[in-house]
């Protein structure tokens, strides 16, 4: 039994002592694949914190599209592009799954308000394709749709990239400026 032991010794030695003179292939391409975030911990609730969180949402009569796609006036349209492709990162991401309207609301406003007070620039909301919705539209994202189009800081927001929640998540482009004036950035990779 000794000698098939030292057998898988045996091929990494060899394995290691062809490969010692390989050079590693260097390309410019961007890798195929993006890492997903994790989904970070909601922020403080204000109850506790004393901090009072002021939702002013209203239900709006707005037809929902399968793509969420919204940008306001004065929006670069490469900044919205770039947004939409995926090239800006969420700094945080809020997920809305299985919570009812009115906790829904909640949460949204208190991220929101969480996002601006630590200067985000984009966050993802992830609101579910409605796959609990038997037959009808998904609830929470019509209502994430009608929610974001009435803040001022919210300067675009559109569904994300297949390969971070498609249609069931959206990419929110914030103001860094508390009175919701647009501020251009730049692309990061």
């Amino acid at each position: 039994m000794g000698t098939d032991d030292n057998q898988p010794d045996d091929d990494f030695d060899l394995f290691q002592k062809e490969m010692g003179k390989a050079v590693p292939h260097q390309h410019d391409k961007a890798d195929p694949f993006k890492k997903r975030l994790k989904p970070l911990p909601l922020p403080p609730n204000p109850a506790v914190t004393g901090d009072e969180v002021e939702e002013g949402f209203a239900d709006l009569a707005i037809e929902t599209a399968e793509e969420l796609d919204f940008m306001r006036p004065g929006v670069q349209h490469r900044l919205y592009q770039n947004l939409r492709r995926g090239y800006l990162e969420p700094d945080d991401t809020l997920d809305l799954h299985g919570l009812r309207v009115v906790e829904a609301r909640h949460e949204l406003a208190g991220f929101l308000a969480h996002a601006l007070r630590h200067s985000m620039r984009v966050v993802r909301i992830i609101h579910g394709k409605g796959i609990g919705s038997e037959g009808q539209q998904p609830i929470l994202k019509q209502k994430v749709n009608q929610w974001l189009r009435q803040r001022e800081e919210v300067l675009a927001f559109c569904s994300a990239p297949r390969f971070d929640g498609g249609t069931g998540a959206a990419y929110v482009l914030l103001s860094r400026k508390q009175g919701g004036a647009p501020h251009h950035g730049r692309k990061r990779r």
